[in-house]
Order: structure tokens, then sequence, then C-alpha cells
């Protein structure tokens, strides 16, 4: 993995000779008309940012992100803006595709985006290149990249894959005799073994079994198979499949029966409570499931002000679950975008403007959702692999009586773990 490129102090704060410019890109939309919110003080000029995510593609699709944030511009726009500051979102479906996310990232730079927020891709060597030949930061994207763990200008909310399946090891590690990890046969899917083996190995157990499966796979037979022969009697089967992982336990339910007791896993964003009531609840096969996550579970008052939001403001958006881990880190990045323009208090909010406030140690308070987010050198966990990990914190959850609930309280710290992986050397 590439070593870490943070140097603040080389990065130019203003966007203007360094702007590429992108094809048009299907799927972006614009919140609010021009000229600034009636009444806000100083007539404040208004904020552009962008989120994006794919959007029915035939792999994982995370239609509740940009959903979110033109949700979380209506209402805070109804209320006078950030800091008098109107907001406006564009969003951009990438597609699923190099080609579609550097077009997303062209686009934000285009229209003069202050900030790419709570967004979500698979692709980042293609988005990020653009966004800092800007200067433009990354702010709170989902975690399945590298470069959101090692580029300058990328803000994460959260510890992304690393944390998750560096979490599962220590949560499976306590009951799993031998563990099977089915994943996609990707780039990314590839480093997901050596972090799941990191927390098998922290609780003494042997490597997991590498069972590689692809993405957009409409039958997963063989993997199954795979997967339960490997895991043994007293053994855990976890699968990592995004949108594909509801078919590979759909698969995996239908093999022949045997006397075997098997427990499967996985981590939040690939299994959530509407996959698990649409499988039976508690009749379903995902009862007593393992499951890792980055937040409380969804039940928890903590997010309370954002299902408030979504009831008031979303208009009935079937795309916005707030149990979907999509929607609630864009709404924890939305949180950060907003302490960070309220801790600047300018007329003015610029792509450098922001990356300085964030690189000089604002700290965002998410209501408990995560422990408090800061940015500065100090506060990152300084791994070479995930340099830019500032939340090490996951959550343990199995699902009893149908619904998801937590199996420890409170948050995992997995640094450490994350410390001893390969991935991270």
């Amino acid at each position: 993995m590439t070593g870490w490129r943070r140097n603040p102090s080389s990065r130019p704060f203003h966007a203007g000779a360094a702007r590429a410019l992108g094809a048009a890109v299907t799927g972006v939309s614009l919140l609010a008309g021009c000229g600034v919110l009636p009444g806000t003080p100083g007539g404040r000029e208004p904020i552009t940012v962008m989120t994006w995510a794919p959007v029915g593609t035939n792999a994982t699709n995370m239609p509740g992100m940009p959903a979110m944030a033109k949700t979380y511009a209506r209402w805070v726009n109804e209320s006078g803006g950030i800091d008098g500051h109107e907001l406006r979102v564009l969003t951009c479906d990438e597609r699923n595709e190099s080609a579609g996310a550097a077009a997303c990232a062209r686009r934000a730079v285009k229209e003069h985006a202050v900030a790419v927020v709570g967004s979500y891709s698979q692709h980042g060597r293609q988005f990020m290149a653009p966004l800092e030949a800007a200067s433009v930061p990354y702010l709170g994207g989902y975690g399945v990249t590298e470069e959101e763990f090692t580029s300058f200008l990328s803000y994460p909310v959260n510890g992304g894959q690393a944390t998750l399946l560096a979490g599962n090891g220590r949560q499976l590690a306590r009951d799993c005799d031998r563990t099977s990890l089915v994943r996609p046969d990707t780039v990314t899917g590839d480093d997901l073994p050596e972090l799941l083996d990191s927390g098998l190995k922290q609780g003494r157990r042997a490597d997991a079994a590498d069972i590689r499966a692809a993405e957009d796979a409409t039958d997963y037979t063989s993997a199954a198979e795979q997967a339960r022969e490997h895991a043994e009697d007293g053994g855990c089967v976890t699968a990592v499949l995004g949108d594909r992982t509801e078919t590979f336990f759909d698969s995996y339910r239908r093999l022949p029966e045997d006397d075997r007791d098997i427990r499967v896993s996985s981590v939040l964003g690939s299994v959530g409570q509407p996959l698990i009531d649409r499988t039976g609840g508690k009749e379903g096969p995902f009862e007593g499931a393992y499951l890792t996550g980055w937040y409380p579970v969804a039940t928890d008052p903590a997010w309370q002000p954002m299902r408030n939001v979504i009831k008031g403001h979303a208009f009935g958006d079937n795309n916005i679950d707030p149990a979907d881990p999509g929607v609630q880190t864009t709404w924890i990045a939305y949180t950060a975008l907003k302490a960070v323009v309220e801790a600047l208090n300018d007329d003015v909010i610029t792509p450098g403007k922001i990356a300085d406030a964030l690189d000089r140690g604002v700290q965002v308070d998410t209501g408990g959702l995560t422990p408090p987010l800061r940015w500065r050198y100090e506060d990152m966990l300084g791994a070479p692999g995930f340099p830019r990990i500032i939340n090490r914190d996951v959550t343990f959850q199995v699902v009893r009586e149908g619904r998801l609930v937590a199996q420890k309280e409170g948050f995992v710290d997995v640094g450490q773990t994350l410390g001893s992986s390969p991935s991270a050397s």
C-alpha cells in the first residue's frame, strides 16, 4: 500500500489554476436557488458541496447517501443555513466505475464545490487525483479505499472497511474455532483477509479461509459450499460482499442441511435490519448472527436527531433508511461540515479554509454516534497503511429475536489490532 503523503505545508489553499474540467455527469442535482437566504446576516455567500454514490448498478449501491445529503440541505436551509450560508448540494451517480468516479470529482471541481461530503466510491485513485489537484477536501467518505486513509485531503469520520474487518475478527475470535471469509475478488477485497486475520490472531485463532467470489454474481452456491466446509463444526462463516451479501446467504441457506453448528456473520453495510426483516426475522438465517459496525445500533437514542430530520424533510424518500450505514455516515459527515463552517465564522468559505480548519484541530461532537472527531497529526493512527484513521472504534452487534441489538455496550477500540495487521506495514 502507498505510504503517507500528508504534507499540509506544501498544499495550496486555493483551487484556481489546477481545476480539471470533466464531461457532463448525469444524475447531478442542485438544491435551492441563487442568492443568499432571506434574512441571513451580512449576506454570506452560499456553500456548494457534492455527495456521490453508485445508484442502480449491478454491484453495491448507496442511493441513501445522496438522498440524505439533499434532505440535510432542506433541513438546514429552512433554519437559515449553516452559520448564515445557504447549503447547496450537488449529487452524482458514480456508477461503480472508475470513469464515473473521476467524472464526479471533475464535476465537483468545475462547480466550485468547497468539499465532497459523505460519499461512496471504490475508485479512490480516480476520484482523489482531481480533488487533490484542486485542493478540494474529501470529508466523511464511506471508507472503502486506501486513498481515503492516505490522501492529505481526506478527512474520514469512521475507520472504514479496515476497522470493520479487524473488529469482526475480534468479535468472532471469542466463539469461532474456525472462520471462513467470503469476499469480493477485487483489488479492494484483497486487503480484507489480512484485516480479519489480525483480529482473529488477537484472539489466538487461526487465519480465516479466504473464499473469493465475483462481486456481481447471481448465485454463490460454490462459494457457500467452500465456506461451510472450511468453517467446520463450531466455526463461523462471515461474508462481506456489499449488496450481494444477501445473494450469498440465500445460496448458503439453500445448501443441504447437515448437523454442523456454524454461525454466520458479516459487517454493517453488507447486512442490516432491512435484510434481516426480508429474510424472515427471527425465523431467518441471520438469527444469532454476529455483525460489526462503526456506530451504535439504529435504535440508539443518539440517532433521534437524524430520524427527526428524515421524518420532517425527506418527503417519504424510500432511499433513506435510518439503519443504513451509508445514510448514517452521510449524516455524520454533514454534522462535521456544519461544525467546521461554524468554527470558521467567515462570509466566504473556500476549500482551503475548510482543509486548514480541519488540519488545525476543529473538533466535532457527533452526540455519541462516534468519539469526538479531530484530524490533527497527533489524532491520527499513523499506521503506514491507514495513517489518517482518527476513529478506531467499532461496535459489536448480534441478531436476537430478529432484531439487531448491542452484543457489547459501547465502543471497541481496534487501533492496536490494525497496527499489527500486515496491511498496515
